[in-house]
């Protein structure tokens, strides 16, 4: 798909650079540093999401299994 859009004339000299730097084309260059873009922001949706989750359930355990757990603990040798 083609898309037309307006980067700093800073912004655009250095991906000049890079492209030539690296022997891609323009195109495959914006294609690669947007698609790293949507993927390092893609985690965030991700995160905003198990936060609503958590945040309507309680993570606080069983008191039965925390006392249980916490005996184990107690007797464990740590090093």
């Amino acid at each position: 798909m083609k898309v037309a859009v307006s980067v700093p004339d800073p912004v655009f000299q250095a991906a000049e650079r890079v492209c030539r730097r690296m022997r891609v084309s323009r195109s495959r260059l914006y294609a690669e540093a947007v698609e790293a873009y949507v993927r390092l922001h893609s985690d965030d949706d991700i995160t905003e999401r198990l936060n609503k989750v958590y945040a309507r359930t309680s993570s606080r355990l069983d008191p039965a299994l925390e006392a249980a757990s916490l005996e184990v603990l107690r007797r464990e040798r740590w090093k």
